[in-house]
């Protein structure tokens, strides 16, 4: 068990109180609070060492250099990546797609390919696919759900999709509305074995803050997520990529620090992760984010997935005890994440989400950037909790307490 109100204490933003009433956060799915250390380490970055990396021979730009790079090193352990230079620093999860869709996309993808997503995604992992297949005139494929919210790749489904012709497929390693963990270790090895040359590109922005996760076993060739979803800062974000195909994509954008050698007539670039880096960096982002996985390391990846298990299942079991009240994805806690969608009959999501705010309920409720996926469940919005470790069970019942007043409120 967590000592949820020792961590509580690191996290200065729950000590706010608005209307004399303190935060109750259930939205870390979109973004998670920050502790006191990684607020610390960004100021201590602008406060002692703010400068330029890798351009300068003095100390202080040594010392920037050395924080970056040893936040590379941070989270390329934390993901079980076997180099550091399979780490490129970006803004975020979409940045990291859309790397890979115009990078390797633009120089891989002709007419006679397929890409198959899945209709679960988020928008940033269905987009640049969508407009990569739209642009090159190649095949987009879908892989649906079931009734339980989870992929249909059982029973040798994938057979049915994944064809000689299929180039690359990228889905989400944990729903961000249905909550379902796809497993991904299962589907990279079916995948490989109908066509070994199909990469597997995994969305792991709602996985690498709450799962412990080792991208060699997942069996992946890149994954992606976001440094503010995991307790970092905003505006820094990872892209894994296993060496070959990094060492086959050209360049992502162009500018300093990502060349090997520049004459008038012609350019050689740096190796990953250079080559994707181009210009100055996010420096104090990328030490925030370092820091963040140390905290999350000293917690343990375990505890937390127990944790959010934990709140998960207590929170279903209460869901589920309210009327004109659906739940959307798994109906087992083990086979989801710490993110749950639902709707009560006769309230709009949006109604609802504003009446739990006069409780500092802190919640989301709209398409949650899926509207494919609201569309396959039939309906037009949702609303959505979601946990980290510093949630608690008394949350819960205040979540619930504040459902019934609506429901009292507009007399469903």
């Amino acid at each position: 068990m967590l000592d949820t109100q020792k961590i509580r204490s690191d996290f200065p933003i729950l000590k706010r109180k608005i209307n004399g009433k303190l935060l109750i956060y259930l939205d870390s799915t979109a973004s998670s609070l920050k502790p006191q250390l990684v607020l610390s380490a960004m100021d201590e970055y602008y406060t002692k060492f703010g400068v330029n990396i890798f351009r300068g021979l003095y100390k202080l730009s040594q010392e920037a250099t050395e924080a970056y790079e040893e936040a590379r090193q941070k989270v390329a352990s934390f993901i079980g990546s076997q180099t550091p230079k399979e780490v490129i620093f970006v803004r975020n999860t979409t940045e990291a797609v859309n790397l890979v869709a115009t990078a390797w996309g633009m120089a891989n993808i002709d007419k006679q390919s397929e890409i198959i997503c899945t209709v679960m995604e988020h928008h940033s992992n269905f987009l640049p696919w969508q407009q990569l297949a739209k642009n090159k005139g190649a095949r987009i494929k879908y892989l649906d759900i079931d009734q339980d919210g989870k992929l249909k790749t059982q029973n040798s489904k994938l057979n049915g999709i994944v064809t000689r012709k299929t180039k690359l497929i990228a889905l989400t390693h944990v729903s961000n509305v249905l909550g379902t963990i796809n497993p991904i270790r299962e589907i990279s090895q079916a995948v490989k074995k109908i066509n070994p040359d199909c990469l597997v590109f995994v969305d792991a922005a709602q996985s690498v803050p709450h799962l412990p996760i080792d991208v060699c076993d997942l069996g992946c060739d890149f994954l992606a997520f976001s440094g503010h979803k995991m307790l970092g800062p905003v505006g820094i974000g990872v892209l894994w990529g296993k060496k070959k195909p990094l060492d086959e994509m050209p360049p992502y954008q162009y500018g300093g620090e990502m060349i090997k050698d520049v004459f008038l007539e012609q350019t050689t670039f740096a190796e990953s992760p250079a080559k994707f880096e181009a210009g100055t960096p996010n420096i104090a982002g990328a030490i925030g984010l370092g820091a963040a996985v140390s905290y999350l390391q000293k917690v343990g990846m375990e505890n937390v997935r127990k944790h959010e298990l934990l709140l998960t299942d207590y929170a279903l079991k209460q869901l589920g005890k309210i009327a004109n009240l659906t739940v959307y994805g798994p109906k087992k806690a083990e086979e989801r994440g710490g993110v749950i969608a639902f709707n009560v009959s006769g309230i709009h999501p949006h109604d609802l989400a504003q009446i739990l705010d006069e409780d500092n309920l802190c919640l989301r409720s709209g398409q949650h950037c899926a509207m494919p996926l609201h569309q396959r469940l039939g309906i037009s919005a949702s609303c959505r909790v979601s946990f980290y470790v510093y949630n608690t069970g008394e949350e819960i019942d205040k979540l619930i307490k504040g459902i019934k007043k609506a429901q009292k409120i507009f007399k469903v």
